[in-house]
């Protein structure tokens, strides 16, 4: 975290700036694309961005990079520790962990909903237990908890042109968007963890189950009914694009260019496992690192443009009208004008 953003957002303990370094690291290290965006925000939003990241991510990595060989048991002490953690650094504001001591510092300060970080934990406990989903409803159940609350968490800190409520739907939606993107592009990853994100119907309508999906894996062998499946799964993500589109407008003009960039580069991603054959069963789909900086690119010159028109419309503000002095103010309202000023 750059002392600059840390300054700009009104964090001035050294302590409290030391555990928003560390979310922004997480930020850096594991979510490019996100990072990259995030960029493009105020910088006196940046810290709150990366203090949900960082809890997210870190919460994400108990579930997955504790691993098989350390069995369900310490991931679930694990988790339940942080739940904890989390609970005490909502209510009373203090945790042992410096991930924590951010995010509830950053939900105060925004007052972000605790109900979205309790959902999202919930998600990350089935994640311990539940292997796939027999339906696309039931992987939005799934999806509320785990994507969803993460864009309700992220509405305060954008800000909104519109009652919040009207603007919540299309922010839950795009993180189910971004969510249902990674499920694609880990398809192979999370079989072999024991998980699988696509939605059982969806892949018995093309003849698909695990054991196909697995032999497929095993081999590096394509097979054509795989293919029509991920194919399916790619348009239904992108519809969920076109659910999330319209509230982009309804962000506050200078957070727009951030999650546009965003929807952008993810969006990518999906173009990237089209044109790669969907093979994301046997690699990993990515986004070139000169595309990565061209959409950057436009989102700067997007940034740029919003900071021009604010700039423009304070200039065009009519003055305020002036304050009477004291003396020809009435007595009974000198206090209230001299407080005023």
């Amino acid at each position: 975290m750059t002392d600059r953003e840390l300054d700009a957002a009104g964090i001035h303990d050294p302590a409290l700036r030391a555990d928003y370094r560390h979310c922004r690291a997480l930020n850096a290290r594991h979510g490019r694309t996100y990072f990259l965006a995030t960029r493009l925000l105020p910088v006196a939003r940046r810290p709150a961005v990366h203090a949900l990241y960082g809890f997210a991510r870190w919460a994400d990595d108990i579930v997955d990079a504790l691993g098989a060989d350390q069995g369900p048991g310490r991931r679930v002490a694990a988790l339940t520790a942080l739940q904890e953690e989390l609970d005490r650094g909502l209510r009373q504001g203090g945790s042992d962990e410096p991930v924590v001591r951010a995010l509830a510092d950053t939900a105060r300060r925004y007052a972000i909903d605790h109900a979205h970080f309790h959902d999202f934990m919930a998600a990350m406990r089935a994640d311990l237990v539940v292997t796939d989903y027999p339906a696309y409803a039931d992987l939005r159940a799934y999806m509320h908890g785990s994507a969803a609350v993460i864009g309700l968490q992220m509405l305060p800190v954008l800000g909104t042109v519109t009652p919040r409520e009207e603007a919540a739907p299309y922010a839950a939606a795009l993180g189910v968007a971004f969510q249902l993107t990674n499920f694609l592009r880990d398809v192979g990853e999370d079989l072999d963890r024991g998980r699988i994100y696509l939605p059982g119907d969806l892949l018995a309508a093309h003849g698909v189950d695990r054991d196909l999906l697995r032999r497929s894996r095993d081999t590096g062998r394509p097979d054509p009914r795989i293919t029509a499946a991920l194919r399916e799964f790619e348009a239904l993500t992108r519809g969920v694009y076109r659910e999330a589109a319209p509230g982009i407008a309804l962000l506050e003009p200078v957070s727009r260019p951030c999650i546009r960039t965003a929807a952008v580069l993810y969006g990518g991603i999906l173009d990237a496992v089209a044109r790669d054959g969907y093979a994301v069963l046997h690699h990993r789909a990515v986004v070139s690192r000169g595309r990565r900086a061209a959409v950057a690119a436009e989102g700067l010159a997007r940034v740029a443009a919003a900071r021009l028109r604010h700039r423009d419309a304070v200039r065009a503000r009519p003055p305020a009208p002036p304050v009477l002095s004291a003396a020809r103010t009435p007595a009974a309202h000198r206090k209230v004008t001299e407080e005023a000023v």
